[in-house]
């Protein structure tokens, strides 16, 4: 880069940005790190976390709703975690459980990544593209968010890691999650719920909302990943 990159929009010097490459890689190997250790190697295990949720009695809603928001932080599968409030509460209360645990997973992920790479990303986009980069926020970044959530085999909780680093405000992340998430908390809850009697016609309902879910998100993806290409340059 020159010291007349465009992107400044001052004409100054432009400042070394090594620190800020390091400072999202370092960013970026923690997170990977942790996924290995949570998602791959299971160092977290959920039974031990039911089990400790039940004997909170009357508490147990609200205790699992804050475990499983911190524990999807740290990259514990939310499948296995909604499964776990069915388990634990049935499809209903077990439904909204898992639904506001999400919302707290994307809170917390999103203000991590806020604090971690928010100003490094912005120094390393430029000037001009960080401004450009706030007015889609604004304009689209809600349904970004509700977006991702319908999109299969992507993690909540990194992809909300890295809208936090981009600035999405935190009430669009509440917002797109509670509602992006609404579909996938029904399912997997629902299976959860009836882990028992898997011919239970609430297996089917869980299995058809998934489906059209998993369409609807592959959709949105490829109509998003050609309006990317199709951008002007």
């Amino acid at each position: 880069m020159t010291d007349d990159d465009p992107d400044r929009g001052d004409g100054a010097p432009a400042p070394s940005r090594r620190r800020h490459v390091i400072r999202l890689a370092v960013f970026a190997l923690f997170l990977l790190g942790l996924f290995y250790l949570v998602a791959v190697s299971r160092i977290v295990d959920v039974d031990d976390v039911r089990r400790v949720v039940a004997a909170t009695g009357p508490a147990a809603a609200l205790t699992y709703v804050v475990l499983s928001a911190c524990l999807g932080a740290i990259f514990v599968p939310g499948s296995i975690l909604a499964a776990g409030s069915g388990v634990l509460f049935g499809p209903v209360l077990g439904t909204f459980v898992t639904l506001f645990s999400a919302v707290g997973t994307a809170v917390v992920t999103s203000q991590v990544g806020r604090r971690a790479g928010r100003d490094s990303a912005r120094e390393l986009l430029g000037a001009r593209r960080a401004e450009r980069l706030d007015a889609l926020v604004q304009k689209r970044g809600l349904w970004a968010v509700v977006g991702q959530r319908f999109v299969p085999g992507v993690s909540d909780a990194l992809a909300s890691y890295a809208f936090g680093a981009f600035g999405i405000p935190l009430w669009q992340m509440a917002v797109g999650a509670f509602v992006g998430s609404a579909p996938r908390a029904f399912v997997y809850t629902a299976l959860g719920a009836s882990i028992a009697d898997l011919s239970a016609p609430l297996v089917y309902a869980a299995i058809a909302v998934w489906c059209v879910t998993a369409v609807v998100g592959a959709f949105a993806a490829h109509r998003g990943y050609r309006a990317w290409r199709n951008r002007p340059r």
